[in-house]
């Protein structure tokens, strides 16, 4: 994660590797690949996957799929986790939170936290006590909905609350003043 907030910081800078889920196949299960699809290999080989619950790695080793690790190291970047929270945070009802929220992305605003669960475990993360700004909504929204994912950005002095329901509703955005 990127988290330099000073000028100069952009989404392309901040890119990172694409990740791929790591796998063995029932016709090999001494040598690891990486994950293409539901049942297939990025080197295309032949044989069930049965998925680990780890990112095949681009490591050198007799038991890493030396053709997964080319294709794995040379495959496209993915938006880093500020740009991938913008395009969320660009869903929620236009107002002053939100615009200072995305020109906090915008800038590389940290977001240690982000987090997908149940809501009664996630409410636990969320500092409702702390947060100035859309309390009631936040605390409804942890009422009102079993699971959901949980972001928090901070810029300077604000710490910001983004809770994307699993409903494909709005966002839902917060803040309160941060304090490190």
């Amino acid at each position: 994660m990127n988290t330099d907030t000073g000028a100069g910081w952009s989404f392309a800078d901040a890119r990172e590797p694409a990740v791929f889920a790591a796998c063995v196949l029932d016709t090999d299960p001494d040598l690891e690949h990486a994950a293409a699809d539901e049942d297939g290999t990025l080197c295309q080989a032949p044989g069930h996957a049965a998925r680990y619950r780890h990112h095949f790695g681009v490591r050198i080793g007799a038991r890493f799929c030396p053709r997964c690790r080319e294709l794995a190291a040379a495959a496209s970047t993915r938006p880093g986790v500020q740009e991938r929270l913008h395009q969320r945070v660009l869903d929620a009802a236009d107002s002053p939170l939100r615009t200072d929220l995305l020109a906090a992305l915008r800038r590389g605003a940290p977001v240690p936290t982000w987090l997908n669960g149940p809501a009664d475990f996630l409410v636990l993360h969320a500092g409702l006590d702390t947060l100035t700004e859309g309390t009631a909504d936040a605390a409804a929204a942890f009422e009102s909905t079993p699971t959901l994912s949980l972001a928090l950005a901070e810029d300077g002095p604000w710490r910001y609350l983004v809770l994307l329901p699993h409903d494909h509703t709005p966002p839902l955005l917060a803040r309160g003043p941060h304090t490190p």
